[in-house]
């Protein structure tokens, strides 16, 4: 055993595969004499996919040669399901490693030939270590940086809401209200996520529109309405500076797009227009016409409902305006209004 190691305060935990009893257990106590690994042996390569697949290893000890399972066949069956864990093949004789396409096609670490000493598999073994820690140091400043980047887009967003409290909790609540419809449409629990956080969102462009705009007590003049229609590609602007966002830019660009192509900024029409971002439209239009707002009262459940359904292939979507349906027959009126039109009377 080598000398001066580098050190693993962290234990790191490796998996070593040969149908070879003897090979394995050799190896798990070389390693585990160490004091840095955690060793786990498996002599069935069936047996040692399933366990990556439903455990965490970071680093594969695997011989290349055995009787039931290949071990360029194994790491394929691996690499469908993992791309992360580091791989060394154990090899009997130098003639038998692995042709240098099928290590490069395969994300192969490296190779040992089998012998009474284990520094070189040791070596090997620790320069996937340096790179396992390299890369988790990168992860963890991702991880704060992308944590302080949504901080900042949350700041963001509430600053458009507190600005004006009559729109306060507006981005929540279509948040809410698109993610149901969207579950009563049968949409997969990952597009119901992405239509939700895009609920979140869909305003942030406002941020760049003056208060004197923002909060006018009337209606706008043509130039105030064109500043206000900027706020979609405002947004898309503003989330695109992150790649975490890139599946709701459509959602955030567009949720003012009507499907008869008279919306902005783009002036689509029809199936040119996400889904997503139809069901944002209603559930956005839905909570303004309920709303409170400076120069009128909220106009109540029974006549936005009504204008929704006269909106249908017009400015929303007839299969929207049918999930809006759905859902209220799912959880029955009352229900549908403590949750989506209460928050009229708590604010007058």
């Amino acid at each position: 055993m080598r000398k001066n190691k580098i050190a693993t305060p962290d234990k790191i935990s490796l998996l070593t595969v040969d149908d070879d009893q003897n090979i394995t257990f050799t190896i798990k106590s070389y390693f585990e004499r160490s004091g840095g690994y955690a060793v786990d042996i498996e002599n069935n390569p069936e047996n040692a996919i399933e366990r990556i697949r439903n455990g965490h290893y970071d680093i594969l000890l695997l011989d290349y040669l055995m009787p039931s399972m290949c071990g360029d066949k194994v790491v394929e069956e691996i690499r469908k399901f993992n791309s992360e864990i580091f791989i060394i093949f154990l090899t009997g004789h130098k003639d038998m490693v692995p042709p240098v396409q099928t290590i490069r096609q395969l994300d192969i670490q490296g190779y040992f030939e089998k012998g009474p000493r284990f520094d070189e598999l040791e070596l090997l073994v620790e320069s996937c270590v340096k790179s396992i820690k390299q890369l988790k140091m990168i992860r963890k400043y991702q991880d704060e940086v992308m944590n302080a980047y949504m901080q900042t887009i949350e700041t963001l967003r509430n600053v458009v809401e507190t600005r004006d409290h009559e729109t306060r909790g507006h981005s929540e609540r279509v948040s809410v209200l698109a993610a149901s419809i969207a579950q009563e449409m049968g949409l997969s629990p990952q597009e119901v996520e992405r239509i939700k956080i895009a609920g979140l969102f869909h305003d942030i462009g406002k941020i760049g529109v003056p208060d004197a705009i923002l909060l006018k007590d009337g209606p706008l003049s043509q130039n105030e309405y064109e500043e206000i229609k900027r706020h979609p590609a405002e947004g898309e602007k503003i989330l695109s500076t992150c790649s975490s966002f890139d599946d709701i830019l459509p959602i955030i660009r567009h949720h003012h797009e009507r499907v008869d192509g008279r919306g902005y900024p783009d002036g689509l029409t029809g199936d040119k227009i996400c889904l997503g971002a139809k069901i944002t439209a209603v559930a956005d239009a839905f909570d303004a016409m309920v709303s409170n707002r400076t120069y009128r009262k909220g106009l109540g459940f029974d006549i936005a409902m009504e204008r929704v359904v006269q909106g249908i292939n017009s400015q929303f979507d007839a299969q929207a305006v049918a999930g809006l349906h759905k859902l209220i027959e799912s959880i029955g009126r009352e229900e549908f209004e403590r949750k989506f039109c209460s928050h009229v009377n708590t604010l007058e």
